[in-house]
């Protein structure tokens, strides 16, 4: 009886704690629900807010252009009529004058031809001179209606149309961003971001990526990237920090820019690459992410190792030369078990490295293969993977795969190695000055 208690026991706990796993299941998804729909209300309370603020300020510009534009054409009637009515109005001072002059003529002789016998000679002499004085038979020209001005608008009601067809196209309403961010992968020091099209028909010729601290609620988005490229490294990201990721694209022959992707949230626990302070010819900068061989030692240069093994196999390493100097074979870039050997190159043992000239070296010795010579602007990749172990003198060895990229190149290998290595060591060595090298 107590073996069957203990089984129905056992049932019944098991019961319990599926069911809690069910509710905790239940839970998250109703949580996730909520977050929809938090999304769909929030995204549209902002396109109705953006909406009314867009076409309150296109009514209130129109309104004003319309207004600026009816001054215009009124100020150039208030001009031609100003230009045309001078000259009517001075035509017409004269002939009122000629008026007034017939008027005291009539007058006069009137007066001549009322007067006695005894003056009548008098008056009417002096009547005929002021006659012949004022030229009865001269009289001013007055233009006519087809020689002055008809002023009248033309009003183009097609204009109407154009803005009927031109407001019925502008703007539109979509449910989903033309892209969204498809992965973010944690780097040294940063964040891949990789982003996608939804939306077929969107033809893009432009992304924008653009990045803010999660916590920071009142912190402007910053450009991380605009180019043609799905994907961008953002750096100097500091470790175990929320920050938000937004993409957007720009369609071809287009200025404006599409609605924003949907912000995700990703972070890197993984500290930045950095150079090893204080190695005799090379000056680093203040992240101490690149480096500067400098003329400041006359003997041959060790080689500069970073701060701490921090590059962990199934991630990229990878070099970018900002400057150059003159070559030599010793020149190398590369990654080692060790940061402690000294010497002038990494082209030794429990090393794998390449040369500025494109040689590429395997514990020491130089492979068949090689890479394109380093350039102004060259950047140089490792990818390292553990692939299997491996019987070695009576005990198990390591084989990694490694490939190295430059350029449109690259080279693909098996390192063995005696021991494990969860970290690697990388450094770089230049013999001669002006070479700048960034990593990350």
């Amino acid at each position: 009886m107590s073996v069957e208690v203990d089984l129905l026991l056992q049932e019944a706990k098991e019961s319990i704690e599926a069911a809690q796993n069910y509710r905790s299941e239940l839970q998250q998804r109703l949580h996730g629900l909520n977050q929809a729909r938090k999304q769909v209300r929030g995204s549209s309370g902002q396109a109705r807010d953006a909406l009314r603020r867009h076409f309150t300020e296109l009514q209130a510009a129109t309104a004003r252009l319309l207004t600026e534009r009816l001054d215009a054409l009124l100020a150039e009637v208030d001009a031609i009529e100003a230009d045309s009515i001078k000259p009517l109005d001075d035509c017409q001072s004269v002939i009122e004058h000629g008026v007034g002059q017939a008027d005291e003529l009539l007058r006069d002789g009137e007066a001549a031809l009322r007067c006695g016998l005894g003056e009548k000679e008098d008056k009417l002499g002096s009547f005929t001179k002021k006659a012949l004085h004022i030229q009865l038979d001269s009289l001013p020209e007055v233009p006519a209606l087809a020689d002055v001005p008809s002023v009248s608008a033309q009003l183009d009601d097609s204009l109407l149309g154009l803005l009927r067809e031109g407001v019925s196209r502008h703007g539109s309403v979509s449910s989903r961003p033309p892209v969204q961010i498809e992965e973010l992968q944690e780097r040294p020091g940063g964040v891949l971001v990789r982003w996608c099209k939804v939306d077929e028909d969107f033809a893009a010729a432009d992304y924008r990526l653009q990045y803010r601290r999660s916590s920071s609620g009142g912190s402007q988005y910053e450009d991380a990237y605009i180019g043609r490229d799905c994907e961008f490294l953002v750096l100097h990201l500091d470790p175990h920090t929320d920050f938000l990721f937004r993409v957007c694209a720009r369609g071809e022959g287009r200025t404006e820019w599409s609605p924003w992707s949907v912000p995700q949230t990703g972070f890197t626990s993984l500290n930045a690459h950095e150079w090893r302070p204080g190695t005799d010819g090379y000056i680093l900068s203040s992240r101490r992410n690149i480096a500067l061989r400098n003329d400041s030692t006359h003997t041959r240069c060790p080689v500069l190792y970073s701060n701490a093994p921090s590059y962990y196999c199934g991630q990229t390493l990878t070099f970018k030369i900002t400057a150059v100097g003159l070559m030599d074979r010793l020149d190398s870039l590369g990654v080692c078990i060790d940061g402690d050997q000294q010497g002038a190159t990494l082209q030794r043992d429990r090393a794998v490295c390449v040369s500025t000239n494109g040689a590429v070296f395997v514990n020491g010795k130089e492979m068949t293969n090689q890479l394109p010579a380093v350039t102004v602007g060259s950047s140089v990749t490792f990818d390292m993977e553990l692939v299997h172990l491996i019987p070695h003198n009576n005990h198990d060895g390591f084989k990694l795969r490694v490939t190295i990229g430059s350029g449109n190149r690259e080279v693909v290998f098996d390192w063995l190695l005696e021991h494990t290595a969860d970290c690697l060591y990388f450094g770089c060595s230049f013999v001669h000055s002006g070479w700048k090298v960034l990593v990350f």
